[in-house]
């Protein structure tokens, strides 16, 4: 099925239907896709669009050169204290309502994908990275930290070690080495990032939905809760599946 394309008003993220995956493009190339108050309130209105809410997957892009550069400097240099902070909370309801969705989601990722792109790309579920994708939290490095849960989620997904030697240090790492700390799924050729993406969220959306979105729960569950919590949720969970036609 050819995919059905909408582009938000103001032109900066479309929203794509292409069978039971929705596909969403931040569309700000010129300025690398910084993440501007307006891009990002156009993403939250995507995650929540008709789109989203009936498919099964959900894929995450920058476009075929680069995925985020982050926030937008330009922007926040013209911000009050008070403004920036407001900015960094608004960031966080962001990415957190893409680590919400019920469907498993797919981050596609080319080249930068720094700071604020970074804490996006940790929010989704997988993250296919082609060979010239980079990753960095350089905020240290200019006297400030990441705050939109950039940090609690690389802890949770490579412990605090290796959160050190990225965050302290602000480095850069490639997309092979992201792939083996395991922050990244898969790596693929350069421009193939986005149909490979595309690929896996189709196979994730032809699982059984309501397993496929419980089982998401409990896995997020047992990362962030004592041994005890995550048996019984899975428990509880099996039994709820076995109530269903869920297929």
């Amino acid at each position: 099925m050819a995919a059905e394309a909408r582009t938000a008003p103001g032109g900066e993220v479309a929203v794509a239907r292409d069978g039971d995956v929705a596909v969403l493009t931040l569309r700000r190339e010129a300025k690398l896709n910084a993440l501007s108050t307006h891009l990002e309130s156009l993403l939250l209105e995507a995650l929540r669009s008709p789109e989203v809410r009936d498919s099964r997957a959900v894929v995450v892009t920058g476009g075929p050169r680069v995925f985020s550069a982050g926030a937008d400097v330009v922007e926040l240099r013209a911000m009050t204290a008070a403004a920036i902070a407001a900015y960094y909370r608004s960031s966080g309801a962001v990415y957190e309502a893409l680590a919400r969705l019920p469907q498993p989601t797919v981050a596609a990722v080319a080249g930068h994908c720094i700071g604020g792109g970074f804490e996006l790309a940790l929010a989704a579920d997988f993250r296919i990275a082609d060979g010239t994708a980079g990753f960095a939290l350089p905020e240290v490095g200019i006297g400030i930290l990441p705050s939109s849960g950039g940090v609690t989620r690389l802890v949770r997904a490579v412990g605090p070690a290796r959160t050190r030697d990225l965050v302290l240090r602000g480095r850069r790492i490639t997309a092979t080495e992201a792939h083996a700390w395991g922050l990244v799924t898969e790596v693929v050729p350069p421009g193939a990032h986005l149909d490979r993406a595309r690929e896996l969220a189709a196979e994730l959306a032809g699982q059984p939905p309501l397993a496929v979105s419980l089982t998401k729960q409990v896995i997020g569950a047992a990362a962030e809760s004592p041994r005890e919590t995550g048996l019984l949720l899975e428990q509880l969970a099996y039994a709820a599946l076995h109530r269903t036609d869920d297929r």
